[in-house]
Protein backbone atom coordinates (compact mmCIF):
# COMPACT_ATOMS: atom_id res chain seq x y z
CA UNK A 1 0.00 0.00 0.00
CA UNK A 2 0.77 3.38 -0.97
CA UNK A 3 1.98 5.78 1.86
CA UNK A 4 -0.50 8.72 2.24
CA UNK A 5 1.55 11.75 2.85
CA UNK A 6 -0.76 14.13 4.93
CA UNK A 7 -0.35 18.20 4.68
CA UNK A 8 -0.78 20.12 8.11
CA UNK A 9 -1.24 23.91 7.90
CA UNK A 10 -2.61 24.18 11.35
CA UNK A 11 -2.94 22.78 15.08
CA UNK A 12 -5.86 24.70 16.07
CA UNK A 13 -7.27 21.83 17.91
CA UNK A 14 -4.10 20.70 19.86
CA UNK A 15 -3.61 17.32 21.00
CA UNK A 16 -6.06 14.97 20.32
CA UNK A 17 -7.29 12.35 22.44
CA UNK A 18 -5.90 8.67 21.27
CA UNK A 19 -9.99 7.75 20.53
CA UNK A 20 -10.37 10.04 17.71
CA UNK A 21 -6.95 9.47 16.25
CA UNK A 22 -8.61 7.56 13.42
CA UNK A 23 -11.75 10.02 13.25
CA UNK A 24 -10.17 11.38 9.72
CA UNK A 25 -14.32 12.09 9.23
CA UNK A 26 -14.05 15.14 11.70
CA UNK A 27 -12.57 18.36 11.29
CA UNK A 28 -10.59 18.64 14.59
CA UNK A 29 -8.91 15.85 12.70
CA UNK A 30 -7.67 17.56 10.47
CA UNK A 31 -6.25 20.42 12.63
CA UNK A 32 -4.81 18.53 15.16
CA UNK A 33 -2.33 16.26 16.60
CA UNK A 34 -1.23 13.13 18.19
CA UNK A 35 1.43 14.37 20.60
CA UNK A 36 2.17 18.22 21.47
CA UNK A 37 4.40 18.64 23.80
CA UNK A 38 6.11 21.51 25.49
CA UNK A 39 4.79 23.61 23.18
CA UNK A 40 2.34 26.12 23.40
CA UNK A 41 -0.08 26.65 19.83
CA UNK A 42 -0.61 30.05 18.47
CA UNK A 43 -3.62 31.76 17.86
CA UNK A 44 -2.52 31.64 14.26
CA UNK A 45 -2.87 27.60 14.59
CA UNK A 46 0.97 26.84 14.77
CA UNK A 47 2.77 25.83 17.69
CA UNK A 48 6.10 27.19 19.04
CA UNK A 49 8.54 25.92 22.18
CA UNK A 50 7.95 26.42 25.64
CA UNK A 51 10.35 28.47 27.15
CA UNK A 52 12.44 27.43 29.96
CA UNK A 53 12.26 27.63 33.43
CA UNK A 54 14.29 28.57 36.17
CA UNK A 55 15.10 28.08 40.32
CA UNK A 56 13.72 31.22 42.12
CA UNK A 57 13.52 29.38 45.87
CA UNK A 58 13.13 26.47 47.69
CA UNK A 59 9.76 26.24 49.85
CA UNK A 60 10.27 23.97 52.75
CA UNK A 61 7.17 22.12 52.30
CA UNK A 62 3.20 22.05 50.76
CA UNK A 63 2.31 25.12 49.27
CA UNK A 64 -0.37 27.01 47.58
CA UNK A 65 0.64 30.24 45.31
CA UNK A 66 -2.04 32.89 45.43
CA UNK A 67 -1.76 35.96 42.99
CA UNK A 68 -2.28 39.42 44.79
CA UNK A 69 -2.44 42.13 42.08
CA UNK A 70 -2.98 45.51 43.68
CA UNK A 71 -2.61 47.07 39.64
CA UNK A 72 -0.58 46.53 36.60
CA UNK A 73 2.26 47.96 38.22
CA UNK A 74 2.35 46.22 41.64
CA UNK A 75 1.91 42.36 41.23
CA UNK A 76 2.49 39.72 44.46
CA UNK A 77 2.64 35.98 44.43
CA UNK A 78 1.87 34.69 47.87
CA UNK A 79 3.28 31.13 48.90
CA UNK A 80 1.20 29.74 51.51
CA UNK A 81 2.72 26.57 53.63
CA UNK A 82 2.23 25.19 57.02
CA UNK A 83 1.04 28.12 59.21
CA UNK A 84 3.14 30.78 57.53
CA UNK A 85 3.18 32.94 54.22
CA UNK A 86 5.76 34.21 51.95
CA UNK A 87 5.18 36.78 49.58
CA UNK A 88 7.55 37.26 46.44
CA UNK A 89 7.44 40.01 44.18
CA UNK A 90 9.83 40.38 40.94
CA UNK A 91 11.14 36.79 41.70
CA UNK A 92 11.95 37.54 45.06
CA UNK A 93 11.01 36.85 48.50
CA UNK A 94 10.47 40.18 50.25
CA UNK A 95 8.36 39.56 53.21
CA UNK A 96 7.12 36.39 55.57
CA UNK A 97 4.26 36.29 57.77
CA UNK A 98 2.40 33.73 59.87
CA UNK A 99 -1.31 32.54 58.85
CA UNK A 100 -3.66 30.76 60.48
CA UNK A 101 -3.62 27.76 57.80
CA UNK A 102 -2.16 24.42 58.08
CA UNK A 103 -0.86 22.36 55.63
CA UNK A 104 -3.77 20.28 55.33
CA UNK A 105 -5.97 22.39 54.77
CA UNK A 106 -4.22 24.48 51.48
CA UNK A 107 -6.76 22.51 49.46
CA UNK A 108 -9.81 23.61 50.22
CA UNK A 109 -8.57 27.43 50.63
CA UNK A 110 -10.58 30.08 48.83
CA UNK A 111 -9.88 33.79 48.36
CA UNK A 112 -10.61 36.90 46.76
CA UNK A 113 -9.42 40.36 46.87
CA UNK A 114 -10.54 44.23 46.70
CA UNK A 115 -7.59 47.27 46.45
CA UNK A 116 -4.70 46.16 49.07
CA UNK A 117 -7.26 43.52 50.97
CA UNK A 118 -7.03 39.77 50.48
CA UNK A 119 -10.03 37.67 52.23
CA UNK A 120 -8.97 34.00 52.68
CA UNK A 121 -11.56 31.60 54.01
CA UNK A 122 -11.41 27.71 54.83
CA UNK A 123 -14.63 25.79 56.49
CA UNK A 124 -12.18 24.42 59.29
CA UNK A 125 -10.66 27.67 60.17
CA UNK A 126 -11.57 31.16 61.01
CA UNK A 127 -11.24 33.54 58.04
CA UNK A 128 -8.35 36.23 57.44
CA UNK A 129 -7.74 39.34 56.18
CA UNK A 130 -4.47 40.02 55.02
CA UNK A 131 -3.96 43.84 53.85
CA UNK A 132 -0.73 45.54 51.95
CA UNK A 133 0.23 48.63 54.27
CA UNK A 134 1.47 51.74 52.41
CA UNK A 135 5.36 50.94 53.76
CA UNK A 136 5.36 47.06 51.70
CA UNK A 137 4.28 45.26 55.00
CA UNK A 138 1.75 42.85 55.87
CA UNK A 139 -1.11 42.91 58.31
CA UNK A 140 -2.81 39.81 58.78
CA UNK A 141 -6.14 39.88 61.42
CA UNK A 142 -8.86 38.00 61.74
CA UNK A 143 -12.24 38.99 59.97
CA UNK A 144 -13.80 41.59 62.08
CA UNK A 145 -17.54 41.78 62.14
CA UNK A 146 -19.84 44.98 62.55
CA UNK A 147 -20.65 45.77 65.95
CA UNK A 148 -22.24 47.75 68.54
CA UNK A 149 -22.70 47.76 72.57
CA UNK A 150 -25.29 45.36 71.94
CA UNK A 151 -25.32 43.56 68.98
CA UNK A 152 -22.74 41.92 66.45
CA UNK A 153 -24.03 42.19 63.07
CA UNK A 154 -22.53 38.72 61.77
CA UNK A 155 -24.96 35.58 60.08
CA UNK A 156 -26.83 33.83 62.50
CA UNK A 157 -28.87 30.37 62.46
CA UNK A 158 -30.88 28.11 64.57
CA UNK A 159 -29.44 24.41 64.15
CA UNK A 160 -31.90 22.96 66.11
CA UNK A 161 -35.10 21.87 65.09
CA UNK A 162 -37.88 24.11 64.29
CA UNK A 163 -39.38 23.40 67.68
CA UNK A 164 -36.93 23.17 70.18
CA UNK A 165 -36.82 25.66 73.19
CA UNK A 166 -35.03 27.53 74.91
CA UNK A 167 -36.20 28.27 78.80
CA UNK A 168 -33.94 31.24 80.51
CA UNK A 169 -33.47 31.41 84.22
CA UNK A 170 -33.99 35.07 84.51
CA UNK A 171 -34.26 37.89 81.98
CA UNK A 172 -31.43 40.17 82.56
CA UNK A 173 -27.61 39.81 83.43
CA UNK A 174 -26.00 36.20 83.46
CA UNK A 175 -28.54 33.29 83.76
CA UNK A 176 -28.97 30.07 83.07
CA UNK A 177 -30.63 28.68 79.54
CA UNK A 178 -32.10 25.00 79.43
CA UNK A 179 -33.08 23.67 75.74
CA UNK A 180 -35.63 20.51 75.20
CA UNK A 181 -32.74 18.88 72.99
CA UNK A 182 -29.29 17.98 73.34
CA UNK A 183 -27.72 21.37 72.18
CA UNK A 184 -24.97 22.95 73.64
CA UNK A 185 -21.07 21.04 73.70
CA UNK A 186 -17.92 22.96 75.01
CA UNK A 187 -16.96 24.42 72.08
CA UNK A 188 -19.96 27.04 72.23
CA UNK A 189 -18.48 28.74 74.90
CA UNK A 190 -17.61 32.52 73.85
CA UNK A 191 -19.78 31.89 71.16
CA UNK A 192 -23.07 34.53 70.58
CA UNK A 193 -26.68 33.89 70.62
CA UNK A 194 -30.05 35.83 70.42
CA UNK A 195 -32.66 34.90 72.45
CA UNK A 196 -36.01 36.70 71.63
CA UNK A 197 -34.19 38.98 69.23
CA UNK A 198 -31.45 39.68 72.43
CA UNK A 199 -27.39 38.83 72.03
CA UNK A 200 -25.65 37.30 74.48
CA UNK A 201 -22.39 35.49 75.11
CA UNK A 202 -22.20 32.06 76.31
CA UNK A 203 -20.53 31.82 79.35
CA UNK A 204 -20.39 28.16 80.27
CA UNK A 205 -21.64 24.54 79.39
CA UNK A 206 -22.97 22.86 81.98
CA UNK A 207 -24.38 20.27 80.14
CA UNK A 208 -25.51 19.12 76.83
CA UNK A 209 -28.96 20.88 77.55
CA UNK A 210 -28.07 23.30 79.78
CA UNK A 211 -25.69 26.43 79.44
CA UNK A 212 -25.17 29.94 81.07
CA UNK A 213 -25.49 33.28 78.59
CA UNK A 214 -24.39 36.54 79.81
CA UNK A 215 -27.28 38.74 78.35
CA UNK A 216 -26.90 42.70 76.81
CA UNK A 217 -29.75 43.61 77.00
CA UNK A 218 -33.37 42.47 78.99
CA UNK A 219 -35.25 39.47 77.92
CA UNK A 220 -38.93 40.18 77.09
CA UNK A 221 -40.02 37.66 79.16
CA UNK A 222 -38.41 34.16 80.60
CA UNK A 223 -40.97 32.11 79.02
CA UNK A 224 -40.11 29.30 77.24
CA UNK A 225 -39.80 30.40 73.72
CA UNK A 226 -38.72 28.88 69.98
CA UNK A 227 -36.83 32.17 68.96
CA UNK A 228 -33.65 31.78 69.40
CA UNK A 229 -30.43 31.47 67.00
CA UNK A 230 -26.49 31.53 67.32
CA UNK A 231 -23.52 32.69 65.28
CA UNK A 232 -23.60 30.83 62.26
CA UNK A 233 -19.40 30.45 62.02
CA UNK A 234 -17.75 29.40 64.46
CA UNK A 235 -15.37 26.27 65.95
CA UNK A 236 -18.53 24.48 66.53
CA UNK A 237 -20.36 25.00 63.35
CA UNK A 238 -17.53 25.90 60.59
CA UNK A 239 -16.60 28.50 59.26
CA UNK A 240 -17.03 29.93 55.14
CA UNK A 241 -16.08 27.94 52.61
CA UNK A 242 -15.92 30.20 49.57
CA UNK A 243 -16.06 34.33 49.26
CA UNK A 244 -16.05 36.95 46.68
CA UNK A 245 -17.84 40.81 46.22
CA UNK A 246 -20.80 41.94 44.19
CA UNK A 247 -22.67 44.74 43.86
CA UNK A 248 -20.78 46.45 46.28
CA UNK A 249 -21.69 43.34 48.69
CA UNK A 250 -19.59 40.59 50.63
CA UNK A 251 -20.53 37.63 49.11
CA UNK A 252 -20.11 34.10 51.23
CA UNK A 253 -20.42 31.02 49.87
CA UNK A 254 -21.94 27.68 52.08
CA UNK A 255 -19.92 27.16 54.95
CA UNK A 256 -19.16 23.43 56.83
CA UNK A 257 -22.36 23.00 58.77
CA UNK A 258 -24.51 25.09 56.45
CA UNK A 259 -23.18 24.07 52.81
CA UNK A 260 -26.34 25.11 50.75
CA UNK A 261 -26.66 28.94 51.89
CA UNK A 262 -25.64 32.19 51.07
CA UNK A 263 -25.05 35.57 52.92
CA UNK A 264 -24.94 38.85 51.56
CA UNK A 265 -23.76 41.99 53.57
CA UNK A 266 -25.37 45.03 53.56
CA UNK A 267 -24.72 47.12 50.23
CA UNK A 268 -21.54 49.24 51.11
CA UNK A 269 -21.01 47.80 54.54
CA UNK A 270 -19.07 44.56 53.80
CA UNK A 271 -18.64 43.52 57.33
CA UNK A 272 -22.27 43.94 58.44
CA UNK A 273 -24.77 41.03 57.89
CA UNK A 274 -27.67 42.29 59.41
CA UNK A 275 -30.93 41.27 57.99
CA UNK A 276 -33.07 44.00 59.65
CA UNK A 277 -36.51 45.07 58.31
CA UNK A 278 -35.68 44.09 54.43
CA UNK A 279 -34.62 47.15 53.44
CA UNK A 280 -32.80 47.59 49.89
CA UNK A 281 -29.48 48.18 51.25
CA UNK A 282 -29.65 45.50 53.91
CA UNK A 283 -28.43 42.08 53.90
CA UNK A 284 -29.43 38.75 52.40
CA UNK A 285 -29.26 35.37 53.20
CA UNK A 286 -30.82 32.35 51.84
CA UNK A 287 -30.65 28.86 51.03
CA UNK A 288 -29.74 26.72 47.40
CA UNK A 289 -33.00 24.75 47.42
CA UNK A 290 -33.13 21.58 45.46
CA UNK A 291 -34.04 17.88 45.13
CA UNK A 292 -30.35 17.57 46.63
CA UNK A 293 -28.36 19.42 49.28
CA UNK A 294 -25.20 20.25 47.21
CA UNK A 295 -22.07 21.96 48.69
CA UNK A 296 -21.43 25.66 47.48
CA UNK A 297 -17.62 24.85 46.02
CA UNK A 298 -16.91 28.41 44.68
CA UNK A 299 -18.67 31.84 43.69
CA UNK A 300 -17.63 34.19 41.19
CA UNK A 301 -18.77 37.67 40.35
CA UNK A 302 -19.27 37.65 36.73
CA UNK A 303 -22.23 39.06 34.51
CA UNK A 304 -24.39 37.71 37.39
CA UNK A 305 -23.57 36.18 40.68
CA UNK A 306 -22.32 32.62 39.93
CA UNK A 307 -22.63 29.52 41.99
CA UNK A 308 -21.13 26.51 41.73
CA UNK A 309 -22.09 23.45 44.12
CA UNK A 310 -21.03 19.72 43.96
CA UNK A 311 -23.94 18.90 41.39
CA UNK A 312 -24.88 22.29 40.01
CA UNK A 313 -24.30 25.37 38.20
CA UNK A 314 -26.72 28.46 39.63
CA UNK A 315 -27.43 32.13 38.24
CA UNK A 316 -28.17 35.05 40.88
CA UNK A 317 -30.22 38.52 39.72
CA UNK A 318 -31.41 41.18 40.53
CA UNK A 319 -30.70 44.82 39.27
CA UNK A 320 -29.43 45.18 42.07
CA UNK A 321 -29.86 42.80 44.24
CA UNK A 322 -32.19 43.51 47.28
CA UNK A 323 -34.07 41.24 49.86
CA UNK A 324 -37.19 41.91 47.55
CA UNK A 325 -35.92 41.12 44.14
CA UNK A 326 -33.23 38.66 44.08
CA UNK A 327 -34.10 35.81 41.94
CA UNK A 328 -32.00 32.07 42.37
CA UNK A 329 -32.35 29.81 38.85
CA UNK A 330 -30.39 26.71 38.59
CA UNK A 331 -28.60 26.51 34.84
CA UNK A 332 -26.91 23.33 34.57
CA UNK A 333 -26.32 20.44 36.37
CA UNK A 334 -22.49 19.27 36.03
CA UNK A 335 -20.91 19.67 39.73
CA UNK A 336 -17.62 20.95 40.55
CA UNK A 337 -15.11 18.64 42.99
CA UNK A 338 -16.30 19.38 46.65
CA UNK A 339 -12.79 17.70 47.83
CA UNK A 340 -10.43 20.73 46.34
CA UNK A 341 -10.71 24.20 45.84
CA UNK A 342 -9.67 24.26 42.00
CA UNK A 343 -9.99 28.93 41.25
CA UNK A 344 -12.36 30.12 39.29
CA UNK A 345 -11.38 31.77 36.00
CA UNK A 346 -12.66 34.25 33.98
CA UNK A 347 -11.81 34.60 30.60
CA UNK A 348 -13.72 37.06 27.98
CA UNK A 349 -16.88 36.67 30.01
CA UNK A 350 -16.95 33.23 30.57
CA UNK A 351 -16.22 31.59 33.94
CA UNK A 352 -13.89 28.29 33.94
CA UNK A 353 -14.39 25.13 36.32
CA UNK A 354 -13.14 21.87 36.88
CA UNK A 355 -16.15 19.50 36.08
CA UNK A 356 -16.97 16.90 39.12
CA UNK A 357 -15.77 13.91 36.89
CA UNK A 358 -12.10 15.01 37.05
CA UNK A 359 -11.91 14.98 33.40
CA UNK A 360 -13.22 17.92 32.42
CA UNK A 361 -12.60 21.74 32.10
CA UNK A 362 -16.20 23.71 31.36
CA UNK A 363 -17.07 26.88 29.78
CA UNK A 364 -20.13 28.78 32.01
CA UNK A 365 -20.97 31.36 29.46
CA UNK A 366 -24.10 33.13 29.24
CA UNK A 367 -25.86 33.48 26.20
CA UNK A 368 -28.29 36.21 24.65
CA UNK A 369 -30.59 33.95 22.57
CA UNK A 370 -31.31 31.60 25.15
CA UNK A 371 -30.93 34.19 28.52
CA UNK A 372 -29.25 31.71 30.24
CA UNK A 373 -25.48 30.32 30.65
CA UNK A 374 -24.27 26.41 29.14
CA UNK A 375 -21.67 24.60 30.05
CA UNK A 376 -19.50 23.46 27.11
CA UNK A 377 -16.71 20.63 27.90
CA UNK A 378 -13.51 22.52 26.72
CA UNK A 379 -11.26 19.07 27.24
CA UNK A 380 -13.72 17.35 24.93
CA UNK A 381 -10.85 16.55 22.38
CA UNK A 382 -8.17 15.84 24.74
CA UNK A 383 -9.60 13.58 27.34
CA UNK A 384 -6.28 12.07 28.38
CA UNK A 385 -4.39 15.26 29.25
CA UNK A 386 -7.16 16.13 31.59
CA UNK A 387 -6.73 14.09 35.00
CA UNK A 388 -8.84 14.96 38.63
CA UNK A 389 -7.77 19.27 38.00
CA UNK A 390 -6.26 20.22 41.51
CA UNK A 391 -5.27 24.10 40.33
CA UNK A 392 -5.50 26.15 37.44
CA UNK A 393 -4.76 30.02 35.97
CA UNK A 394 -4.82 32.04 32.93
CA UNK A 395 -2.43 34.51 31.54
CA UNK A 396 -4.23 37.09 29.94
CA UNK A 397 -0.98 38.53 28.26
CA UNK A 398 -0.49 34.86 26.56
CA UNK A 399 -4.13 33.66 25.86
CA UNK A 400 -3.35 30.31 28.04
CA UNK A 401 -5.06 28.70 30.38
CA UNK A 402 -2.49 26.27 32.68
CA UNK A 403 -3.85 23.47 34.36
CA UNK A 404 -2.27 21.47 37.07
CA UNK A 405 -3.55 17.77 37.67
CA UNK A 406 -3.74 15.59 40.54
CA UNK A 407 -1.00 13.01 39.14
CA UNK A 408 1.42 16.14 38.73
CA UNK A 409 1.17 16.75 35.32
CA UNK A 410 0.06 20.02 33.53
CA UNK A 411 -2.05 20.94 30.97
CA UNK A 412 -2.21 24.15 28.79
CA UNK A 413 -5.35 25.05 27.00
CA UNK A 414 -4.78 27.89 24.24
CA UNK A 415 -8.13 29.56 23.77
CA UNK A 416 -9.57 31.85 21.56
CA UNK A 417 -13.61 31.70 21.54
CA UNK A 418 -13.89 34.26 18.23
CA UNK A 419 -11.43 32.07 16.12
CA UNK A 420 -12.82 28.85 17.33
CA UNK A 421 -9.50 27.70 18.70
CA UNK A 422 -9.55 25.59 21.66
CA UNK A 423 -6.27 23.74 21.26
CA UNK A 424 -4.41 21.75 24.52
CA UNK A 425 -0.78 20.60 24.69
CA UNK A 426 1.20 19.26 27.48
CA UNK A 427 4.04 20.35 29.16
CA UNK A 428 6.63 18.74 31.43
CA UNK A 429 10.17 18.97 33.36
CA UNK A 430 12.53 16.09 33.92
CA UNK A 431 12.25 14.71 37.88
CA UNK A 432 9.35 17.31 38.89
CA UNK A 433 5.51 17.04 39.48
CA UNK A 434 3.56 20.37 39.63
CA UNK A 435 1.59 21.11 42.77
CA UNK A 436 -0.05 24.38 42.39
CA UNK A 437 0.48 27.66 40.04
CA UNK A 438 -0.67 30.66 39.41
CA UNK A 439 0.16 34.16 37.38
CA UNK A 440 2.17 36.74 38.65
CA UNK A 441 4.13 40.04 37.10
CA UNK A 442 4.03 38.47 33.22
CA UNK A 443 5.26 34.80 33.91
CA UNK A 444 3.65 32.01 35.23
CA UNK A 445 4.65 30.39 38.47
CA UNK A 446 4.17 26.57 39.32
CA UNK A 447 5.28 24.83 42.59
CA UNK A 448 7.05 21.64 41.37
CA UNK A 449 6.17 19.38 44.38
CA UNK A 450 8.77 16.63 43.64
CA UNK A 451 12.00 19.16 44.41
CA UNK A 452 9.57 21.50 46.77
CA UNK A 453 10.66 24.53 44.34
CA UNK A 454 9.06 27.51 43.36
CA UNK A 455 9.78 28.25 39.14
CA UNK A 456 8.90 31.03 37.22
CA UNK A 457 8.06 30.49 33.39
CA UNK A 458 9.82 33.31 31.41
CA UNK A 459 7.24 33.58 28.60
Amino acid sequence: MARRVLEKNTFSTGELAPELWGRSDLSAYANGAARLRNVFIEPSGGVRRRPGIRLIDELPGRARLIQFEFNTEQTYLLAFGDKHARVFEDGVETVWFETTFGAEQLDLLNWTQSADTLLVVHPDAPPVRMTRTSDGSWQTTLWAWRKTNLRTRQPYYKFAEPAATLTPSGASGTVQISANVDLFVAGHVRTLWRIQGIEGEITAVADARTATIALKQSLPNTNATVDFVEQAFSDVRGWPRSVTFHQDRLIIGGSRDLPNRLWMSKSGDLFNFELGEGLDDEAIEFALLADQVNAITGIFAGRHLQVFTSGSEWMVTGDPLTPANVQVTRQTRIGSQSDRTVPLVNVDGATLFAGRSGREIREFLFTDVEQAYGSADLALLSRHLINHPIDQTFDPDRRLLHVVMKDGSLATLTLYRSEAITAWSAQSVAGCAFRSISVSGGGCLCRAGTRRALFPRRI
